[in-house]
């Protein structure tokens, strides 16, 4: 099993200063309303554990809960972009 912190501290974290100060100031008023942000690219850091990030798809804002096991992970990770309806065949072979 991987470590979460050594990636964390071996990569070099990218994070999006102004997502930083929403961060630091929901922790410190104690706001448990999603923060919403673009940053997909944005590397989830030990302050962002307990809150809720809304993160963006390309077409809506998911809201995604931050545990310790997401430490080191990217904020578009866990907000999939892209949804799989099935082939077109698929269908036509269920109505035979």
């Amino acid at each position: 099993m991987r470590n979460s912190h050594a990636t964390f501290s071996q990569e070099g974290s990218f994070y999006r200063p102004t997502l930083l100060k929403k961060v630091e100031k929901a922790l410190e008023s104690g706001d448990k309303k999603p923060i919403k942000t673009w940053s997909r690219r944005s590397m989830i850091i030990p302050n962002m554990i307990g809150l809720t990030i809304a993160v963006h798809n390309g077409r809506q804002h998911v809201p995604v809960f931050i545990t310790d096991e997401m430490i080191g992970h990217k904020l578009g990770e866990f907000a999939p972009t892209r949804t799989y309806r099935g082939h077109a065949a698929d269908k036509k072979a269920k109505k035979r």
